[in-house]
Formats: C-alpha cells, sequence, structure tokens
C-alpha cells in the first residue's frame, strides 16, 4: 500500500506541473468549450474555458505507469491502453466542437460505433485464457464469473463477455454525462477509483492497487485546475477514457456488481436522461425533470454549482463505503 500511495502521488505531483503549459497551449490554440444554448443560462460565463484536461489525466498515468508498473505486470497494459485509446476517441470528439467551429463534435452513431469496437476487444481479452494474433501466443485473463456480497463466487461463462461489453460502454457513457459541472465527473471518479484500490489491494491484486492510486493521483492534479471557477474542462477526452477504465477495474476485481453501488452518482446522472427521454416520448412531449442531466434538474431548482458537487461528492463517499463492505462480504 505504501508503493501504491508514494506512485499515486507521484502522479499527482506530474498532473499539477502539468498544468500550467497545458494551458497555455490550449489558450494559444484556442481550444475552448462551446456551451449549449439549452443549457442553464448560469453557464454561458463558461464559454471558451479551455477543454480536453482529461490530457492531465492519463498523460501523467501513463508517464508514471509505464516505467514504474507495466515492465512487471503486463496486465496493467489493458487498463492502460484503455485509457489511452478511449481518451483519444474523446479528444478527437472535443477537437470537432470547438468553440467558433459551428459543431457539435463526432457524431453519435460513430463515437459509440468506435467504443463499442474497443469494449468488445477488451471483453474477449479478459474473457479468454490466452490469444492468437499474427502467429503470437498472447495471454489472456480467463475471467468468467461474478462475485456476489454474502455468497460467493458464481460462474458465468461465456455470458460475460456480455456484460463486459455492457459495463465498459455504460460507464463510459455514465461518467460523460456527469461530466457537467466544476470537479463533479473528476471527484466522483477519483472516489470510485480509490474504492477499486481498496478492493484490489484487499484482494492481494497489489499491482491493481498501484494502478487505481495512480489515476487517483492524476485526477486530484486535474481537479487542481477545475476547481469552481474552472480553469480547465475535463471534456469527453478525460470523461470517456476515466469511464471506461474504471469498468475494466472492476471486471479484473471480479467485482463488477458494485460498480453502480460505488458509482452510483453516474447511476444517477446516467438514469436520470435515459427517464427524461422515455418520459417525454411517452407523455407526448411533456418533461419529468426540468432539465436532465440530475445536475441540471438540481441546479434549477435553486442548488448552487457546489451545492451539487459538494452532495453528489458526500453519496459517491458514501457509495464507497458500502462498496468495500459489500466487497469484504463475498465469502
Amino acid at each position: 500500500m505504501d508503493r501504491s500511495l508514494a506512485v499515486g502521488s507521484l502522479s499527482f505531483l506530474i498532473a499539477l506541473l502539468g498544468g500550467p503549459p497545458l494551458l497555455a497551449i490550449l489558450h494559444r490554440w484556442r481550444i475552448g468549450k462551446h456551451i449549449r444554448d439549452e443549457g442553464p443560462s448560469s453557464h454561458a460565463v463558461k464559454e471558451g474555458t479551455p477543454t480536453m484536461g482529461g490530457l492531465l489525466v492519463f498523460l501523467s498515468v501513463f508517464v508514471v505507469t509505464a516505467p514504474l508498473n507495466l515492465i512487471d505486470r503486463r496486465s496493467i497494459a489493458l487498463p492502460l491502453g484503455t485509457m489511452v485509446l478511449s481518451g483519444i476517441l474523446g479528444a478527437v470528439d472535443d477537437l470537432l466542437s470547438l468553440t467558433g467551429r459551428h459543431r457539435e463534435g463526432m457524431r453519435a452513431r460513430f463515437k459509440f460505433l468506435w467504443m463499442g469496437l474497443l469494449a468488445i476487444v477488451v471483453a474477449v481479452i479478459l474473457h479468454v485464457p490466452s490469444i492468437q494474433f499474427l502467429g503470437i501466443q498472447l495471454p489472456g485473463f480467463g475471467l468468467s464469473a461474478a462475485n456476489i456480497p454474502f455468497f460467493g463466487r458464481v460462474e458465468i461463462g461465456p455470458f460475460y463477455l456480455l456484460v463486459a461489453i455492457v459495463t465498459i460502454l455504460g460507464a463510459a457513457n455514465a461518467v460523460n454525462l456527469t461530466d457537467g459541472l466544476d470537479t463533479l465527473a473528476g471527484g466522483t471518479a477519483a472516489i470510485a477509483f480509490a474504492t477499486y484500490a481498496i478492493i484490489a489491494f484487499l484482494q492481494q491484486q497489489a499491482f491493481l492497487s498501484t494502478f487505481c492510486f495512480t489515476v487517483v493521483g492524476g485526477i486530484l492534479g486535474f481537479l487542481w485546475y477545475n476547481a469552481h471557477p474552472a480553469q480547465l474542462f475535463m471534456g469527453d477526452t478525460g470523461s470517456l477514457a476515466l469511464g471506461s477504465t474504471l469498468a475494466v477495474v472492476s471486471l479484473m476485481t471480479g467485482h463488477w456488481l458494485l460498480l453502480p453501488v460505488v458509482g452510483i452518482v453516474f447511476v444517477l446522472e446516467a438514469g436520470s436522461v435515459l427517464l427524461q427521454v422515455a418520459y417525454f416520448k411517452l407523455s407526448g412531449g411533456r418533461r419529468l425533470l426540468l432539465m436532465s442531466p440530475l445536475h441540471h434538474h438540481l441546479e434549477l431548482l435553486g442548488w448552487s454549482e457546489t451545492q451539487v458537487t459538494t452532495r453528489f461528492w458526500l453519496i459517491g463517499l458514501f457509495a464507497c463505503m458500502v462498496g468495500v463492505a459489500l466487497a469484504i462480504s463475498v465469502p
């Protein structure tokens, strides 16, 4: 644990020091966030704020993980590769929605297709014991079970592939929907990764615990610049990377059933969007919430931005305690 926390601290320092140069580059290239007209009017002042802050997170994680953890722990290549590839996809989407370009970013279907392909590849690697690629035998993980609290480990066979794909896509999109207020997605993601770092450590997966704390450190460094009023936004560069990687980590621990608990804020945010859309269609145009996702509804009810984020952080911390307790309860 001491090594894991030390590596996480190093990741934090790298992200913290990388903030000013990244901000200077983003300002120079005018990579600013476009605020949509249909959002809360109070967000208009955020127009032009530099985005793609997720680069701080996954670059600091990569710089720390590659030399310190990747060499002797090949399995870390999977969550790290997931973070980098999904982060690149998010960066392309961010670049296509720059201020002044009059674009809405990458088409939703196109983005879902690429995330789906990534999820399928990752799911196969997690499930099969080995992979034959270009005549080379590569090791897989051979995972096919779920850890059920108070019950034990249950094998689900090939159904695991579908579970893994849905988990990765669901988490990536849920974190993406949560990223709408300063420190909201970053703070709740840091809490979720810290939770799985503890769970991995309790399972003697020290290498995975170290990786999770490395991600936590990178997120905390980013949050320094994302604190309200934000100097830097996460963008899809960060939200897609963090969501998909969190899913992979949960699958590697075998406690993917706990992800909706640990990531309860993400579930509430994504669920509010689904309910809003479903109610709108079924009621012929009426709205269940004042605005979705949930954080916008609460803002329009009169909650300040910092009230929403602080209270969601508290919910996340509560979920962290519950998640760890449930993980320990597995025989």
